[in-house]
């Protein structure tokens, strides 16, 4: 028997579920606590000054990085010293205003903390092209002649790599002026959508009224009712059609932002410019959308499949995650018992991995419940060097929520461990690599729920969310990175992306993807207007880079055992330390190679072939 078999009811009454709860009406121990961070808000303000009082002191640098070596440690171990505070200050500043994004207090803070970054970076802005203009042979010798240079050697071997993408001293302090300006779409877009927009009131299933909200829209697209379905998803895209022109604006400044860091560092295009950041071939990214392509139908089959077994005329995007089989995503998990089910599917990580994961549920590293006001979504903040990760949640009781957890434990153990075994200047780690660890958690808890599947339903049950979770993981965010990809290239060429232009290409996309089953409602071609990573810059494509490779190494471990972890965690450990392509390869995966991509879209016709065959046995 399965270890959530017994359920609960839901965590919310009715009359609960009707409106978002307060804050403080939550217990404890499903918020996180921020004093692991700081005590109190004064401590935060003392060391706030701190950092304003101490960046005068880059002056004592500047013009004499090439003087020697132990004038160049001084300074870079400096840079470091200023970093490790402005971090510590920005995550308990960003923590603090994501649970209520209404609070003037917290809002004030997290904007404090964005200028000090951006002064920051214009007052120290003379290192790197300091360093870059030190000889490459007088910096190996002053690397070799002081060892504790050594810890900067790949990050110095990394600015070499970027020199003729950094700018003179004085252009560099100006990019870095402009970063407070360029961050205003997101910014925007950020505080209209999770703040100033009202969502209409519908009623749900049972015919009570309900708000919609950012959580209860993905909760909503699980429900058997499909009218209440229809109703969530109408509804719930009904504010970006009314609001259209103003996030278009939005979504065009944004990426006329990154179009002009890109241009201004002398890179050929915006993705040239991010992916070269952390040293990506373009050739994977590029790979990722064409193998893609030549590879829908396994998602065309499922479309076809799941309007046929839904047994209705036409699929449309409010039907792509109910479930098929039975009831079982009806079933509700509290907080606690999906933390027991995600420890119990992560068992083959070992006691090191685990207790980690017991920390993190036990010490109020997680905050669970959505409530007014709370940002909407999941995350893990990543790695703040000193302090362990956190990770944001807004629960409804699915199973898919139980996913969510198993998704951002996976970041989190990413973040952990690479604090605890790198130094500051690799105490991170790139986007491209930390998707690998949180669709890896959720691929075990995939194959746990499985293999313990107690009859044929519940097993096709699991199958499906397999299906749904490489259409969703793997080939929604796939078409997601041509969409980017697109508009990117149309406004590098100086074409216009008006609201026309960008419903047409989002909806001939989509339908591309999905197949001819697919029926898109008109709100669907607003959705680009709703998607929050595409304000982050050629992002999306990680995710589905990042799942296929996690498919390998989950396999890897479950077939080979106590080495294939050991590789495993080390490559949890790596942080920056070496480039990302360099770490996954070590762990198993090259993704230059067709291999990864075609690994996902093999496993979803197999996943159909053994789908079909329990269907069509009567036993």
């Amino acid at each position: 028997m399965l270890l959530f078999a017994n359920v609960t009811q839901n965590f919310f009454s009715q009359n609960e579920m009707s409106t978002l709860r307060n804050r403080d009406d939550i217990e404890e121990k499903y918020k996180w606590d921020l004093t692991h961070i700081y005590k109190s808000d004064s401590d935060w303000e003392l060391d706030f000054s701190y950092v304003e009082n101490q960046l005068p002191k880059f002056d004592q640098f500047q013009g004499k990085l090439s003087d020697s070596a132990e004038l160049l440690l001084a300074c870079l171990k400096f840079h470091d010293e200023i970093g490790i505070k402005l971090d510590k200050l920005s995550l308990y500043a960003m923590l603090y205003r994501d649970t209520d994004m209404k609070n003037q207090k917290s809002q004030a803070m997290y904007d404090r903390i964005q200028s000090l970054y951006a002064k920051t970076a214009s007052i120290s802005s003379f290192v790197n092209p300091e360093i870059l203009n030190i000889p490459t042979n007088k910096l190996e010798q002053m690397i070799i002649s002081n060892p504790e240079l050594k810890v900067y050697k790949h990050f110095i071997d990394d600015l070499i790599r970027t020199k003729s993408h950094t700018l003179s001293k004085d252009e560099e302090k100006i990019l870095a002026l402009s970063e407070e300006i360029t961050s205003i779409p997101y910014d925007v877009y950020s505080i209209l959508t999770n703040a100033d927009i009202s969502f209409p009131r519908i009623n749900d299933e049972n015919g009570n009224e309900i708000e919609i909200s950012h959580s209860r829209f993905y909760a909503a697209m699980h429900s058997k009712d499909r009218e209440f379905r229809k109703r969530a998803f109408k509804n719930y895209l009904q504010p970006y059609q009314n609001y259209v022109n103003t996030f278009n604006t939005m979504f065009n400044g944004n990426l006329k932002s990154k179009i002009f860091s890109a241009k201004a560092r002398k890179y050929s295009s915006a993705k040239e410019a991010s992916l070269s950041r952390n040293n990506i071939p373009l050739n994977v990214y590029d790979n990722l959308i064409e193998t893609t392509n030549k590879n829908l139908y396994p998602l065309h089959r499922w479309a076809e499949t799941k309007k046929k077994l839904l047994q209705i005329d036409e699929l449309h995007p409010y039907d792509v995650y109910v479930s098929i089989f039975n009831n079982l995503d009806e079933k509700k998990y509290t907080f606690s018992q999906a933390a027991e089910l995600v420890t119990s599917a992560l068992q083959p990580m070992g006691e090191d991995y685990l207790q980690v994961l017991k920390m993190a549920f036990e010490n109020r590293w997680i905050d669970v419940y959505g409530t007014t006001s709370k940002r909407s979504g999941a995350y893990s903040s990543g790695t703040t060097f000193g302090i362990h990760p956190y990770v944001l949640l807004n629960w409804e009781n699915l199973l898919n929520d139980v996913f969510t957890l198993a998704h951002e434990m996976g970041h989190n153990m990413h973040s952990y461990f690479t604090g605890q075994n790198q130094p500051y200047p690799y105490a991170n780690y790139s986007i491209f690599l930390a998707e690998v660890a949180s669709t890896f958690n959720e691929s075990l808890l995939l194959d746990y729920l499985v293999k313990n599947a107690s009859n044929k339903t519940e097993k096709l049950y699991f199958m499906e969310i397999y299906l749904n979770n490489i259409s969703a993981t793997f080939y929604r965010q796939v078409m997601f990175a041509e969409f980017e990809k697109t508009v990117y290239e149309e406004l590098e060429k100086g074409n216009a992306l008006t609201v026309d232009y960008l419903r047409k290409l989002y909806k001939g996309i989509f339908q591309k993807y999905w197949g001819e089953s697919m029926v898109i409602d008109v709100e669907e071609e607003f959705t680009w207007a709703r998607v929050p990573h595409f304000y982050y810059n050629f992002y999306v494509y990680q995710y589905a880079t990042g799942f296929a490779a996690s498919q390998i190494l989950t396999q890897k471990i479950l077939c080979n055992g106590t080495k294939a972890r050991d590789n495993y965690l080390n490559f949890l450990k790596a942080g920056n330390s070496d480039y990302p392509i360099n770490i996954l390869k070590n762990a198993g995966v090259d993704m230059n190679s067709p291999e990864p991509i075609l690994s996902v879209t093999q496993k979803m016709d197999s996943l159909l072939d053994e789908m079909e065959i329990l269907l069509n046995d009567n036993n």
